[in-house]
């Protein structure tokens, strides 16, 4: 981020200041003080007792000088936890309020603010975690992200939002930020040009999004953002929340009415304002060493020579002690950065075929299958609103699960979110998990309702079908059975389900019953 945003923000730092110290002294309730910091990039956790701080990371890039200065800061402070997130963020947990004020600033001032974080704002730009580098993308797509972020900064201060805005940019069909299906979304096509989608999301209520435009220059992406932001602010709902994101405006003014609205402000916008963007690749220069490595894990760039290995933490979960170790080692490594993905892993990309089995080596404690790099929210043991506790649930069924040593793809990547905000992305996976409580003869019990059937694949995008809610404590042992089913079959289940979509429902069936 630029010094202009840094000078602009560091004054707000004396009211957050403020603020978090009455909130401990309980001069503010939890939800005054959540209104307040969540746009700082914070909230309180579950209890009151400690904080959480959302770094953005447009792109979700890392570079080898911002992951050594998060590794210095976990040593200075007490930071027992990382979470990697679905917005290609990274959180730090269970942050002592006396230590917070002063590791926001240490942030900001790395370059790393964490204005508009959380909160009704511009949240953090996301884009295809391997753009630069991807054999078979349709073009590097980050830059033109980076300059969206940069751009978005300027409302956080200038214009209320009803809600929070979600921008992304994908590079290929695997529409990995989800571009098709946020508040606005940009997909590259193979003429170097973009299409535009908008008013889409999950949560509750998800919808897709509406294309507004085709085959747009992306020079002119600042117009397109520009024009959601005030089509947002005009249209929003700023009475109710719970129908103020940007895809209730498809039912408020029906989804052709909303693209009319949307394009007669564009046609404003390019005639009031000069909003061409420039941009300038950074090319990958590095030359491989000879060498050549396979491994499920190892990706080759399109780079000749170089590499990107793929680690995903369960959960997401990111120890310090981690942290610093990746650090350590890529620290003389050239041109080598981390890259964040939208499913709570990262790529270290720009590895000669040595650099990579010394990466893959370090990461060999991470998830092993399809089914361990399943995604899973914070959950309701550290977040304040969560309903169900989906670490501990994915923690369970990974413990079951490997029990039985089934062959990998036997069981698909699940998404599991503690409640309807959908940050475990539960809407569009094979399956997924939601937060709920489920009655009992003998009372309610933790629970998680459960969804099939979603697809993020752009041009095959679905919503997953909501069902009934399984007992938290019984969903390893329905993983379990999952699990022997497909393996009976001998085959994986993303092939079995196609054939046998009775034989799931059946079993949900019996466990929702």
């Amino acid at each position: 981020m630029s010094d202009d945003y840094l000078n602009e923000f560091l004054p707000d730092l004396a009211e957050f200041r403020e603020k978090t110290m009455a909130f401990h002294n309980g001069e503010l309730t939890v939800p005054q003080y959540k209104g307040f910091s969540g746009g700082f990039g914070s909230y309180a956790e579950r209890g009151g007792k400690t904080h959480m701080l959302r770094l953005r990371l447009p792109g979700g890039q890392v570079t080898k000088e911002q992951l050594a200065f998060i590794t210095d800061l976990c040593d200075r402070y007490p930071i027992p936890q990382l979470k990697l997130t679905t917005c290609q963020s990274i959180q730090l947990h269970h942050l002592k309020a006396e230590d917070l004020c002063e590791m926001i600033e240490e942030t900001w001032r790395a370059g790393m603010i964490s204005r508009g974080g959380g909160g009704d704002f511009p949240r953090n730009i996301m884009a295809t975690p391997l753009s630069g580098v991807e054999t078979g993308e349709y073009f590097d797509v980050l830059p033109y992200a980076k300059a969206a972020g940069e751009y978005l900064m300027g409302f956080i201060k200038a214009v209320k939002f009803p809600r929070k805005l979600k921008v992304c940019f994908s590079s290929t069909p695997a529409n990995e930020p989800h571009a098709t299906f946020r508040d606005l979304g940009f997909t590259a096509n193979a003429d170097h040009t973009f299409d535009v989608y908008a008013a889409g999301g999950l949560g509750s209520n998800p919808r897709l999004g509406a294309r507004v435009a085709k085959g747009i220059a992306p020079e002119q992406i600042l117009y397109y953002i520009k024009a959601m932001v005030t089509t947002f602010v005009t249209y929003g709902n700023y009475e109710n929340r719970g129908r103020a994101r940007t895809r209730y405006l498809q039912d408020t003014l029906g989804t052709d009415g909303f693209i009319r609205v949307y394009r007669e402000t564009l046609a404003r916008v390019f005639e009031e304002e000069q909003l061409t963007v420039t941009v300038h690749p950074q090319a990958v220069t590095k030359a491989g060493d000879r060498g050549t490595i396979s491994h499920r894990r190892v990706l080759p760039q399109k780079q000749a020579g170089l590499y990107a290995v793929f680690y995903q933490p369960v959960g997401g979960m990111l120890s310090p002690a981690k942290l610093k170790e990746l650090s350590s080692l890529i620290r003389e490594m050239e041109d080598v950065e981390l890259r964040l993905t939208p499913q709570e892993g990262l790529y270290v990309i720009n590895c000669t075929s040595a650099e990579a089995a010394q990466v893959l080596d370090a990461t060999a404690d991470g998830a092993n299958t399809l089914f361990e790099t399943s995604v899973a929210c914070i959950g309701a043991a550290t977040c304040q609103v969560g309903i169900g506790n989906s670490q501990a649930l994915l923690s369970d069924c990974i413990k079951a699960v490997r029990a039985e040593s089934f062959a990998d793809g036997v069981l698909p990547k699940i998404h599991i979110s503690g409640c309807p905000s959908s940050c475990g992305t539960h809407q569009i996976a094979d399956i997924g998990f939601r937060g709920a409580m489920k009655q009992t003869p003998d009372g309610p019990k933790p629970a998680f309702a459960v969804f099939t059937g979603g697809c993020p694949l752009q041009g095959k995008e679905a919503l997953a079908d909501t069902g009934k809610a399984i007992a938290a404590d019984e969903i390893p042992q329905f993983f379990v059975e999952l699990g022997r089913l497909v393996a009976a079959a001998h085959t994986t289940y993303a092939d079995w389900i196609t054939e046998n979509r009775d034989q799931l429902d059946a079993l949900i069936a019996r466990y929702t019953a």
